[in-house]
Order: structure tokens, then C-alpha cells, then sequence
């Protein structure tokens, strides 16, 4: 059976972003969201954290996929970034974990 996909959004207008595996989007996503509901990081944070999470448990390039679903959870206004150097990532709302 073929595994099925989403189409992720992109948060610069015009740009395209990738069709992953549903299962995989939702995996990450959790992480991403259960991440920034208790910390604010730089981008380098959150990615080392993602991946200390889920390395032992996730199939793929975890950076790969975090950076693809973080651009959607921008894009979906779900997270945002500060206006400070270096930026920072952090829930736009809370949301129920």
C-alpha cells in the first residue's frame, strides 16, 4: 500500500515546498510543537534537539525532515520566529499537546 503524502506549504510566497509522507509530517510535527511548548530556541537548537528526540526512532534525515515541517508550521502560521539576532522559534498559540 502506498504510504500516504502531504503536500507541506512554504512561508515565502511563490516558493514550493515538499510532498512527505503523512506519517512521517505528523511524527516530526509532534516533536517540533512538543519542543517549542516548553523552550524558545535558535533554529540550531531546535534542530539538535529534534534530532536527539527522534534519532533512535526515525527513519530519514531528521534535519532534513524538521526543516520541511517547520517551514510548514510557519507557513500555517502555527510558529513563528523573534525579530531578534539570533532568531528564536516559539508557539504562535498554545496548543493542546
Amino acid at each position: 500500500m502506498k504510504a500516504e503524502l502531504i503536500q507541506t506549504l512554504h512561508p515565502q510566497a511563490g516558493k514550493t515546498n515538499k510532498r512527505i509522507s503523512l506519517e512521517k509530517y505528523n511524527f516530526i510535527r509532534d516533536h517540533l510543537l512538543s519542543i517549542l511548548a516548553k523552550l524558545e530556541p535558535t533554529h540550531t537548537e531546535l534542530m539538535e534537539e529534534l534530532y536527539q528526540r527522534v534519532k533512535d526512532n526515525f527513519d530519514g534525515g531528521v534535519q532534513w525532515y524538521g526543516e520541511t515541517v517547520k517551514l510548514d508550521l510557519e507557513a500555517r502560521n502555527l510558529i513563528a520566529r523573534t525579530l531578534t539576532k539570533p532568531e528564536r522559534y516559539f508557539l504562535k498559540e498554545k496548543i493542546d499537546q
